[in-house]
């Protein structure tokens, strides 16, 4: 099979047509929604990261440009071409390696070479057609039960949060399950938005909206040249290069599969790749397919399947606007609890767990989608490389162990249609 950085897609200025034909309230608000929720919490990491690391206030609204602007263009690029809801973003655990590396003593020009090795690394691994490859031959069962395990955190977030504070949270969960009960208008407007609403209200009454003085100014980013030094190419660059391609990356390749989509891989790992150049250039750090994200504009709320792209398509644009106001969206993250946003994106995620719980422990490989389940779910590094990495492995290699008659069998049928657009075949 020839190699390729990227799959053939569609006719960008078609699918454009088709946004405004078919754009209704459920997929705007849903790819609200994911703007939101990849603005507020992640958002603060890379400023508490900036002001570890001491950088100067230029340098980290440059930051925070940086990874929402050019992430906004990905985003829309990967919905129009591929009509899938494809979600690029930044690695929200490789902010918080980079700030204890500028603590230790690191500096953001080295950061910024580290940035540019990875990305010239990981598009020399998909053009070769390695990454396609180790995705290819990985059990969907296992990828899922890794994805499950990821997810987890946020839907036991938002119930933690609910239980706590149940005048608030609490009525937000059960409005979000009562609106199901009015069939009609639940299709029209998602019982997530209706759900925010309600809390914001709430948030409002018991007086836990904060104040939060704004000033409205674009964003002016800081060119920034790279540097390169083996230290940092080792210290930083190593964790960073798995975070991205092993353990970032394929979260959103396991969201897309639960969902019945047949995810452009090489795609997937090759404009991050390209993005994360630009995002160096103006101090930002490596771009990724954001999982969270990309399992929210690909859940049900976003409406029929065929055309949730368009609530990926449209976080892309708000996250345009996101990062040219970069000062103003990091203030207004401070408005609202942290917590609320948990049970927003818990709710938000509610049929991709589902979804993923299914498809993992429904078909083969159950025994070793468990191990990747609970590894991941167990958020714990290994050697400074993240869980769900580790979830795929030792995922993989329980079912070695117990399940070898599972990988004889699934030699004989092609796990996915890799052609984009085109459901999961098993």
């Amino acid at each position: 099979m020839k190699n390729e950085l990227m799959e053939k897609g569609y006719n960008i200025f078609d699918s454009l047509k088709l946004v405004f034909a078919n754009l209704n309230f459920p997929r705007l608000t849903t790819g609200l929604i994911g703007a939101l929720f990849s603005s507020m919490g992640p958002g603060m990491i890379v400023m508490s990261a900036a002001k570890d690391g001491q950088l100067t206030e230029s340098m980290a609204i440059s930051w925070i440009f940086a990874i929402f602007f050019f992430a906004g263009i990905a985003t829309m690029f990967m919905s129009l071409y591929y009509r899938t809801p494809v979600v690029i973003a930044f690695s929200i655990p490789g902010a918080v390696l980079i700030g204890k590396y500028l603590q230790s003593g690191g500096d953001i020009y080295s950061a910024v070479g580290v940035y540019f090795a990875i990305s010239i690394l990981v598009l020399v691994l998909t053009a070769t057609g390695v990454i396609k490859v180790l995705i290819e031959h990985i059990p969907i069962s296992i990828m899922l039960g890794m994805v499950a395990g990821v997810l987890l955190s946020f839907g036991i977030n938002a119930f933690t949060s609910a239980l706590k504070m149940p005048a608030i949270y609490g009525v937000m969960v059960a409005v979000f399950f009562i609106w199901h009960f009015f069939k009609r208008i639940s299709g029209k407007v998602p019982g997530v938005v209706v759900s925010m609403l309600i809390g914001v209200i709430l948030l409002k009454a018991f007086g836990l909206l904060k104040s939060v003085p704004i000033a409205w100014e674009i964003a002016k980013p800081v060119v920034v040249t790279p540097a390169f030094d083996f230290r940092s190419l080792i210290a930083l660059g190593v964790p960073l290069f798995f975070m991205v391609v092993g353990v970032q990356n394929i979260q959103a390749v396991g969201v897309l599969l639960s969902r019945g989509y047949t995810p452009p891989i090489n795609a997937m790992y090759t404009i991050p790749s390209i993005m994360t150049f630009f995002n160096g250039l103006f101090a930002g750090h490596t771009a990724v397919t954001a999982g969270p994200s990309t399992a929210i504009c690909s859940s049900d709320m976003a409406g029929t399947k065929e055309y949730r792209w368009i609530a990926s398509f449209f976080e892309g644009v708000f996250w345009l606007v996101i990062g040219l106001l970069a000062k103003v969206a990091v203030e207004s993250a401070k408005l609202a609890p942290k917590e609320f946003m948990q049970v927003v994106a818990g709710l938000a995620m509610f049929e991709v767990f589902i979804s993923a719980f299914e498809g993992a422990f429904s078909q083969k490989f159950r025994k070793g989608a468990m191990v990747a389940f609970l590894v991941a779910a167990s958020n714990v590094s290994l050697m400074q490389v993240g869980a769900p990495f580790w979830a795929i492995v030792f995922g993989v290699l329980a079912s070695l162990i117990a399940e070898r008659q599972d990988f004889k069998q699934d030699e004989k049928e092609p796990a996915v249609n890799m052609k984009p657009g085109v459901a999961v075949s098993k």
